[in-house]
Formats: structure tokens, C-alpha cells, sequence
């Protein structure tokens, strides 16, 4: 070989190593940009890792958010038993008021049956009244009219008008004893 050949296959050679160098060189920029992106990446594997921990944090305020509600719900639920027991008493009041009611009302039915009893009666007294005790006061005061006659003539002294006032006296006196006793009736019957 001739020095002509060395030297062109030196300078190939030459060439060869300038591209690998240039490789290189392009190589090492690449280098340079994985390693910055490994650093982006490294970056961004810290702020996933301090989201990640506020993430953390967040879950563990709704976790506790959570059991603040559940007591809360407990509390409800405690008291929504509470209002339920006071609704069932309220029934159990209002079955006991409706029971007095019919006790009441069978009550009244019993007071307006005795009423109407007394009404009977006090009508039968009011005729009785009227029919006998009316007739027989007339009776007696037409006797005694025929005896105070029979005492003005045996005592030709004695006024008529006297046994008249008699007999009115007695006639106003029965009157007012009637009256209080059917007053008395009536009393019994309110």
C-alpha cells in the first residue's frame, strides 16, 4: 500500500471518528436531555408525591368528616327514636281520651235517660197536682166554707170575710209548699 491509500484510509479513518464524535457530542446532548427530563421527571415525581400527601390529608379530613356525619345520623336517628316514642304515647293519650269520650258520651246517654224520667215524673206529679191534690184542696175549702157557714149561723158574730181570708191563707200556703217541692224535683232533675 501506498502512503497515498494510508493517508486516504487514515482520513476515512479521520472522518469516521469525527462523525463518531459528532455522534458523540449528539449523544451527549441527548445525555443531557434524558437527564434534565430524569430531573423534570424526578420533579414531578415530588409534587405527584406532595399531592399525593395532600390527597392523603384530604381523605383523612373526609374520613373524619365522615364519622362527624355517621354520629351526626346516630344523633338523628336517636332523636327520630325519641319522636317516635313520644308520637306512640300521644297515640296511646289520644286511644285513652277517646275510650273517656264514649264513657262520656254513654254518660250523657244514662244522664238524658234519667231526665226523661224525671220529666215523666215531674208531668205525672204536675197531673197528679192539677187532678187530685187541686180537687182536693177545692174540696176542702168547699167544706170549709159549708163548716164556717155552719159557724157564722151557730155564731152569728163571725164574719164571712174572715173565713175567706182563712181559706185563701191555706189555699197560699199549700201553693207555696207545691212550689218548693217541684222546685225541689226540678233540682234533682238538672
Amino acid at each position: 500500500m501506498t502512503d497515498s491509500q494510508k493517508f486516504d484510509i487514515i482520513m476515512e479513518k479521520l472522518e469516521k471518528l469525527d462523525h463518531l464524535e459528532l455522534d458523540m457530542r449528539g449523544m451527549k446532548g441527548d445525555m443531557q436531555g434524558m437527564k434534565d427530563d430524569m430531573q423534570g421527571m424526578k420533579d414531578d415525581m415530588r409534587g405527584m408525591k406532595d399531592d399525593m400527601q395532600g390527597m392523603k390529608l384530604d381523605m383523612q379530613n373526609m374520613k373524619d368528616d365522615m364519622q362527624g356525619m355517621k354520629d351526626d345520623m346516630q344523633g338523628m336517628k336517636d332523636d327520630m327514636q325519641g319522636m317516635k316514642d313520644d308520637m306512640q304515647d300521644m297515640k296511646d293519650d289520644m286511644q285513652g281520651m277517646k275510650l273517656d269520650m264514649q264513657n262520656m258520651k254513654l254518660d250523657m246517654q244514662n244522664m238524658k235517660d234519667d231526665i226523661k224520667k224525671l220529666d215523666q215524673r215531674v208531668t205525672s206529679l204536675q197531673l197528679h197536682v192539677e187532678n187530685s191534690t187541686d180537687r182536693n184542696i177545692q174540696l176542702l175549702a168547699e167544706n170549709f166554707i159549708e163548716l164556717t157557714n155552719k159557724l157564722n149561723k151557730a155564731i152569728p158574730a163571725a164574719d164571712k170575710n174572715l173565713a175567706y181570708e182563712v181559706k185563701v191563707n191555706y189555699l197560699v200556703e199549700e201553693v207555696q209548699k207545691l212550689k218548693i217541692d217541684v222546685a225541689e224535683l226540678k233540682s234533682q232533675t238538672a
